[in-house]
């Protein structure tokens, strides 16, 4: 890289030295966020809780399996959000309908009551969040000339947006809910989507060209089989459903299965496509391992949504000087460390630099972290009232920001390293597709919890979390041969 091209002035008005557009992008992805995360942690409760509580009295393992289907479907759309993008919409009409479709969602389980106003709710969620995330950041790198060393800091201000989002959403959404009903902190989340996407709106111009070419439209051709293939899909999960194949039961273990399948199908094309080169081929395969642990890794996780759900409101004293905080805040502790955390882990890498941990020694690391931190809830296992302290969730929310921060940024840059030039696109929708496994899994994984055996839950799922990133770190050396090049 030419130090002219880093130094290339970005076109058009600028804000801190970043194009204006990433103020623009910087919003909705914080609005969206907020409502994801609002809605998201206070959707278990609603599913399980009695109906004289205000919820909808399914069996507790039912409504955490539901929420973990459904992150897992969030995932799993972004395929969809990005074939949207680049074969009919564009990716900056994308994100706009995408938060659109968010909102409605929102709105839907705000007014609709019962499993109507959740069925039609979290999939126009699921699939508006997919289009949504799928093209925020890619339409934010278009913002700068290519090779432009201050992507890196926009990137890191967009990342920050996230995460205020996800800070503040639960805060909100669960004093509503602990108040005055759940669905009005439903109302909340379409609410913040409001703003988001009339701040969207209102500095649309801001983004000038960006996004709005279509790269690869579809010809008047291949409407008809795209139109003939999502109908086929549509009757097929309909057909699944009424001859009980599907049921709310069984929805994590079905969308784990579906997940995983279409991983493997990825997998096998990219490894056998005349048009992937042999040191591509060896890429594909080094990133089989990494695959798996990130999928690990995000089972035990997105539990922070599922099984930690429960255990935040049944485990929990969330008693602070007298007055009691909602259970879903337990959400909104997690990204104050990541907010803490992350400069200081920009600063250490790039101290460290070719000393720093290769890329999966850095998984390997995250995943044993992850175990690590779900043995810190061990001591507490007692089965017995609300006696976990809040200083103690505080810190071990710290063991969970950590491992994210030594495998989750890492995750997506290395994806795009070993991506073969032909299936790029392919391969962020794998590095995807093992988020969509891990949220799954979660619900699957939460079903087993039970406040009598937290000894047993906890300390199998920690240990499986740290086998797994022993072999990863064994087999550190064989990957990084693969990887070709690639640190």
């Amino acid at each position: 890289m030419s130090e002219d091209t880093v130094n290339e002035p970005i076109p058009g008005r600028t804000v801190f030295g970043h194009p204006i557009g990433l103020v623009n992008l910087f919003g909705v992805e914080l609005w969206e966020r907020f409502s994801f995360y609002g809605m998201v942690t206070i959707l278990g409760y609603y599913l399980y809780y009695s109906v004289t509580d205000g919820g909808l009295g399914l069996e507790k393992s039912t409504g955490v399996g539901i929420v973990g289907a459904y992150g897992g479907l969030v995932y799993l759309s972004t395929v969809l959000g990005g074939l949207i993008a680049d074969r009919v919409l564009g990716m900056e009409r994308t994100v706009f309908y995408g938060g659109v479709v968010v909102m409605a969602g929102h709105i839907a389980l705000a007014l609709l009551q019962g499993l109507t106003g959740v069925g039609v709710g979290l999939v126009l969620v699921a699939f508006g969040s997919g289009a949504l995330k799928a093209n925020a950041s890619s339409l934010l790198g278009t913002l700068y000339p290519k090779g432009d060393a201050r992507v890196d800091g926009g990137f890191t201000l967009f990342y920050l947006g996230i995460n205020l989002g996800a800070f503040l959403g639960p805060l909100l959404t669960g004093l509503l809910q602990t108040r005055i009903g759940f669905h009005y902190g439903f109302g909340a989340a379409a609410i913040g989507m409001a703003i988001g996407l009339t701040q969207y709106v209102i500095f649309r111009r801001n983004l000038g060209d960006a996004g709005k070419h279509v790269p690869n439209p579809l010809t008047r051709g291949e409407v008809r089989p795209v139109i003939a293939a999502v109908v086929v899909v549509v009757l097929a999960v309909a057909a699944a459903w009424a001859t009980g194949l599907l049921t709310l039961d069984n929805l994590a273990d079905v969308t784990t299965g579906v997940i995983v399948v279409a991983s493997m199908i990825y997998f096998v094309v990219m490894l056998t496509s005349a048009k992937v080169s042999t040191v591509e081929r060896s890429r594909v395969r080094a990133f089989i391992p990494l695959f798996i642990a990130n999928a690990v890794f995000w089972s035990l996780f997105q539990q922070m949504f599922t099984m930690l759900a429960v255990y935040s409101d049944e485990r929990i004293n969330w008693t602070i000087f007298g007055w009691t905080a909602p259970s879903n805040w337990i959400s909104s502790v997690e990204p104050v460390w990541i907010i803490t955390l992350s400069p200081l882990f920009a600063i250490m890498w790039t101290k460290l630099g070719q000393r720093a941990p290769s890329t999966p020694r850095k998984f390997a690391l995250g995943v044993m972290g992850m175990g690590a931190a779900f043995w810190l809830f061990v001591p507490f296992a007692s089965g017995e009232g609300k006696s976990t302290p809040v200083l103690a969730v505080l810190a071990i929310m710290a063991g969970f920001a950590v491992s994210e921060l030594l495998l989750s940024p890492i995750g997506l840059a290395v994806t795009t390293q070993l991506a073969p030039e032909a299936f790029r696109a392919q391969m962020m929708a794998l590095y995807f597709f093992s988020i969509g496994i891990g949220t799954s899994m979660s619900g699957v994984l939460a079903r087993f919890y039970a406040a009598d055996h937290e000894f047993a839950y906890f300390g199998i799922s920690g240990l499986a979390a740290i086998v797994v990133g022993l072999i990863v770190l064994g087999i550190a050396p064989w990957v990084s041969r693969h990887m070709q090049g690639v640190h």
